[in-house]
C-alpha cells in the first residue's frame, strides 16, 4: 500500500522513520501519555501492523505494509465516559431533514428538547425520553424528566473531557500531507495538524481491533462529496477519534468512521453516513442521513 503526501516529501519522511528515529525527530514524536480505554474497547493499544517502520525517506512499494507512525502501541483509546450512550450528542441544538436513519440515542442539553427539530418527536408516558420513526433508539432533552436532566449534564460533561483528553495526546505525526490527506493509508497513531484538515478523496486505516487512531485538527474538517473512509484489517470506528477544533462538514454521500469530538457544529449534508457518533459541543445537522453507532 502506497503512502501519498500532497505535497510535502519532508513530511512524507517523518511517516517513514523508523521508530528510534522518530523519538528524536521533530516531525515524528512518542506518545508518552498514558490515556484510558473507552468502555467496550477492549485495552485501547494500538496494534502495530509491520513492527516497524522504514528507514527509507521515500514512499513504501507496491504491496508493502504502511509504516508504523512514530510508537502506536503507547496510543490508548480516548475515554467517552458517559458521552458513548449517545450516537448524537450535542449542546444546543440537533436537527435533521427527514428521511434519515440514527441506530442510537440522541442527546441534547443544555438546550431544551423543543431544539431537537425534524425527527417528528412522541414523548413516551413517562416523559423520560421521546421516540422517532427517524430513530431505532431513544431521543432525550434537557427538559425531560428525571432523571434525563442530570443523565446529559454528566454525559456532556464527559463529551468535553473527551475533547481535553484527545487534544492532550503526544503526536507521532504532525502536519501530514500540508493538511491534505486524500488518497493515503494510515496506520495507528496520533496525527496532529495546526490547520484545518481535507479530505478529498478516500483515505484508508489500516490496523487491527485494538488499534487506535487520533486526529488533532486545530481549525474545519472537510470531507468532499463521495468520498469515503475505509477501515481495514479488523480496525474498528470506536478506536478512531478525530478532535476537532473548528466544524466538520461531511460532503452529500461522503462515508464516514469513527468517533467525532467537535468543539463547534457537525453537519452531514445529504446522504451522507457515518459509523460512529457526533458529538459536538454547539449543534448537529443531518439531512437523509445515515448514522450508525459502533458495537460497545
Amino acid at each position: 500500500m502506497r503512502i501519498h503526501t500532497t505535497p510535502s516529501r519532508a513530511t512524507l519522511a517523518f511517516l517513514l522513520t523508523t521508530v528510534g528515529a522518530a523519538c528524536g525527530s521533530s516531525g515524528a514524536t512518542t506518545s508518552t501519555d498514558g490515556g484510558r480505554p473507552t468502555d467496550g474497547a477492549g485495552s485501547g493499544e494500538a496494534g502495530s501492523s509491520s513492527g516497524g517502520g522504514s528507514s527509507s525517506g521515500g514512499s513504501p512499494a507496491d504491496g508493502e505494509a504502511p509504516v508504523e507512525a512514530g510508537n502506536p502501541a503507547s496510543t490508548l483509546a480516548v475515554n467517552l465516559g458517559t458521552a458513548v450512550n449517545y450516537v448524537i450528542l450535542a449542546k444546543s441544538g440537533v436537527s435533521t431533514v427527514p428521511t434519515s436513519a440514527v441506530t442510537g440515542d440522541i442527546g441534547l442539553s443544555p438546550a431544551a428538547a423543543s431544539y431537537i427539530t425534524g425527527f417528528s418527536l412522541t414523548a413516551d408516558s413517562s416523559n423520560v425520553f421521546a421516540t422517532s420513526p427517524q430513530v431505532t433508539g431513544h431521543v432525550y432533552g434537557s427538559d425531560y424528566a428525571a432523571p434525563t436532566p442530570s443523565n446529559l449534564t454528566t454525559a456532556v460533561d464527559d463529551m468535553l473531557l473527551a475533547f481535553t483528553d484527545a487534544a492532550g495526546r503526544a503526536p507521532n505525526v504532525t502536519e501530514l500531507g500540508a493538511g491534505n490527506i486524500g488518497g493515503m493509508t494510515l496506520p495507528p497513531g496520533v496525527y496532529k495538524w495546526g490547520t484545518g484538515l481535507t479530505i478529498p478523496a478516500d483515505v484508508t486505516l489500516t490496523g487491527t481491533a485494538t488499534s487506535v487512531w487520533i486526529f488533532q485538527i486545530a481549525q474545519d474538517l472537510t470531507m468532499s462529496s463521495a468520498r469515503n473512509i475505509v477501515l481495514t484489517g479488523g480496525a474498528l470506528p470506536q478506536n478512531v477519534f478525530w478532535q476537532v477544533a473548528g466544524s466538520v462538514d461531511l460532503g452529500t454521500t461522503a462515508h464516514f468512521e469513527g468517533v467525532i469530538l467537535s468543539q463547534t457544529a457537525i453537519v452531514l449534508e445529504t446522504g451522507a453516513s457515518i459509523d460512529g457518533r457526533l458529538l459536538a459541543q454547539t449543534a448537529v445537522s443531518i439531512s437523509g442521513s445515515a448514522v450508525v453507532q459502533p458495537a460497545l
